[in-house]
């Protein structure tokens, strides 16, 4: 393409599993996509977990400023302890979690 963008993406939905892998380098390369996202004030939308990959984004991406919105079937929800402590900070959108 010719030429710049003048648009930013502001949201940006990311899939991960909720293992860590079996390399860690796969825990930090979500940890460092998170601290990328939060530096560049880009919002996630992911699927709720606050375990494996998932969490290494969403965690990163939340410390470092940004919103985050969890996205998961209730059938599906499982609150780690982890989850209980941040919900205090940031909660997911009703409209997203049905």
């Amino acid at each position: 393409m010719a030429g710049s963008s003048s648009h930013q993406i502001r949201n940006i939905c990311v899939f991960g599993g909720s293992s860590p892998g079996k390399q860690n380098e796969f825990l930090e390369s979500a940890n460092h996509l998170g601290q990328v996202l939060a530096e560049r004030k880009i919002h996630l939308v992911y699927g709720g977990g606050s375990l494996g990959l998932m969490g290494g984004v969403s965690i990163a991406v939340f410390l470092g400023g940004s919103q985050v919105w969890g996205s998961s079937p209730k059938l599906l929800q499982m609150r780690t302890s982890l989850e209980k402590q941040l919900e205090r900070n940031y909660r997911s959108p009703q409209c997203l979690n049905d």
